[in-house]
């Protein structure tokens, strides 16, 4: 959760901050919210904290593809499947 006081900090803060900035990140794995002329502009965070972000939504996605082939009736019986994969293994 983002802490108004510590988690936001502006571009010039940032640029004469920057080791502290990188530090805190890693530290508390909280994002820091770099904000120019009193604005929202980016987010600094640690890269594994954003890898598990990009994950998550590629999850859901698939998902979504999930719910909307059996919405749409594209399902396959378990045998049906087996003899899908076993006709494209033949044909490799």
């Amino acid at each position: 959760m983002i802490n108004i006081v510590e988690d936001i900090k502006s571009i010039s803060y940032v640029k004469t901050h920057t080791a502290e900035i990188l530090r805190q990140v890693a530290e508390k794995n909280n994002p820091i919210v770099i904000t120019q002329n009193g604005e929202s502009k980016a987010v600094i965070m640690d890269v594994r904290h954003y890898q598990k972000i990009v994950d998550t939504l590629n999850l859901f996605k698939i998902l979504s593809i999930g719910e909307n082939d059996i919405k749409s009736g594209k399902i396959f019986t378990h045998d049906q499947l087996n003899k899908k994969i076993d006709k494209i293994l033949a044909e490799e």
